[in-house]
């Protein structure tokens, strides 16, 4: 077959802006997703942040790219048994260009990005599985697809959380259940016109909706994203916890579907479709190795997503880390030495963006995430808390302090409280 420069396996965000970034330079690059199109096998449904360093690659990006809704409103919904509490975050600052973050429907976006890479010279056959690396040595020199074989100078692996042409380059084992996570997601069909007025939005305005004590005592949580006409809602669940608990992931996400506050979001909506998907979650103490001779791993392959609790990141940082690894390969290619020697600048390129320095500021947040009483017995709690103090019995009210006292007194021993509080805010401060 034809000789590339590069070969880059997944168009996912990270895939493509690896190998856009390279044809812009003027190198040979062959890009390969298993996918019938780019986007097709994608269950994204959530916000990218606002990328910066995108518009520094790719000037007016935002201005041509089929983003759905720029996110004005982030609401975050704590459920107890038979109440729920929302705090909402609304900001004028967002509702203007650069916008802090937008919602996309991933279908549409990945195909696009991917034709703009075509445009610059890219090489992208869709439908195609990557079954072996090619090696010399302890250097990767190419791909196997079925009984054809393709060599390069460098590959570049961006084909998600469980690749395996990454441990078959030696530079990941397999992971471990307590780092993974499972999406479950469902889209559903509701009018423009219907969405602005339910969550009181006016031309392309979006929201964000995260949920908290919804997943019956499974480490996890929910989610509902605004596109244009339709909406994004989903559980995650922690992999370990979902094992030990026993429970049916399909079973809980249909209780949440039907719970009050999501039900009547979903109201008149009309279901299109189901998916589910493995993410990444051990955090920082989780990322890959990133490089070796002749290969680089980049996105969820090498384990760039995290969660502080509050946000969830990873887009962002997959199309990040695609760029730096195209500028790290024109270089070496340009020195004639893919060797490991010179890919390292690659991760250094990472440790000097947000991309690792956020994931190590939040890289306690693991531990945090993995405290049961987060998701089981302190929403309920806030659910007690938030009754009594409004509900009107004839009785005399308490003080605040008092009301929580009691309520604390009654659902979790004081030591826990103190220690969870101690590490929350060591792994958050």
């Amino acid at each position: 077959m034809k000789a590339y420069d590069a070969i880059v396996v997944g168009a996912g965000p990270a895939g493509t802006s690896a190998a856009l970034i390279m044809a812009q330079k003027g190198l040979k690059v062959l890009l390969l997703e298993r996918g019938d199109v780019p986007g097709a096998k994608n269950m994204f449904g959530g916000m990218l942040p606002n990328c910066p360093v995108l518009e520094e690659y790719l000037p007016d990006f935002w201005d041509q790219a089929p983003w759905e809704r720029h996110v004005v409103k982030r609401i975050l919904t704590i459920t107890g048994d038979t109440s729920s509490t929302s705090i909402v975050f609304e900001s004028q600052n967002f509702d203007h260009p650069p916008y802090n973050g937008y919602t996309l429907f991933r279908p549409h976006f990945d195909r696009w990005y991917a034709d703009k890479a075509r445009e610059a010279g890219v090489t992208l056959v869709s439908g195609c599985l990557v079954e072996d690396l090619l090696t010399k040595g302890k250097t990767v020199t190419g791909i196997r697809v079925g009984k054809d074989e393709v060599e390069a100078p460098v590959v570049v692996l961006c084909d998600g959380v469980l690749s395996l042409l990454a441990r078959k380059a030696g530079l990941c084992e397999q992971s471990k259940p307590s780092e993974m996570a499972l999406g479950v997601k469902a889209l559903f069909f509701l009018k423009e016109e219907e969405m602005n007025e339910r969550f009181n939005l006016v031309r392309r305005q979006g929201v964000t909706q995260e949920f908290l004590g919804c997943t019956e005592g499974i480490r996890g949580g929910g989610f509902i994203y605004t596109q244009t006409e339709t909406l994004s809602v989903g559980l995650v669940f922690h992999l370990d916890s979902l094992k030990q608990s026993g429970i049916a992931p399909y079973d809980v996400f249909q209780r949440f579907l039907a719970s009050d506050p999501v039900q009547k979001t979903l109201r008149g909506a009309r279901l299109m479709e189901y998916s589910a998907h493995v993410l990444p979650e051990g955090g920082y103490g989780a990322v890959q190795r990133l490089f070796s001779d002749g290969v680089l791993l980049a996105g969820d392959a090498a384990g760039l997503c995290y969660t502080n609790g509050l946000n969830q990141e990873g887009m962002n940082l997959a199309i990040t880390s695609g760029l730096f690894a195209g500028e790290t390969i024109a270089d070496a290619l340009g020195k004639g030495d893919c060797s490991a020697k010179h890919l390292a600048p690659y991760e250094n390129r990472l440790k000097e963006s947000f991309v690792l320095k956020d994931m190590k500021t939040f890289e306690k947040t693991v531990d945090l995430m993995h405290n049961d009483r987060l998701f089981s017995v302190y929403p309920k709690l806030i659910g007690t808390i938030m009754e009594q103090l409004y509900r009107s019995d004839g009785k005399p009210r308490k003080k605040f302090g008092r009301l929580g006292w009691d309520a604390v007194k009654e659902t979790v021993p004081l030591k826990h409280v103190i220690t969870d509080l101690i590490k929350g805010g060591k792994s958050l401060a």
